[in-house]
């Protein structure tokens, strides 16, 4: 993974998801606020798990009708999301 940009073709989802596991949460998180789905707030409650900010996550995932998550479960999180995603 050491292309400085995601492949050509992807979704924005799936380009925001390739932004977070490069760990570029500004660039993941400018594309996941623009994608205004189910999907896109389910991003955007990962990002903010991921920053730290738990209220704001807790709203995000409230908005994508998830369940909410702990820190300890952002890579599972991230996995779940890539599945949907890619799917």
């Amino acid at each position: 993974m050491s292309d400085p940009k995601p492949p050509a073709g992807l979704s924005q989802e799936a380009q925001s998801l390739w932004y977070t596991k490069k760990g570029n949460w500004e660039e993941a998180h400018n594309i996941a606020q623009d994608i205004e789905t189910p999907i896109g707030s389910w991003l955007h409650a990962l990002l903010h798990l991921i920053e730290g900010d738990l209220g704001n996550a807790r709203y995000w995932f409230v908005e994508a009708g998830r369940p909410v998550k702990k820190p300890s479960q952002i890579d599972e999180l991230w996995d779940e999301i890539a599945e949907e995603v890619l799917n």
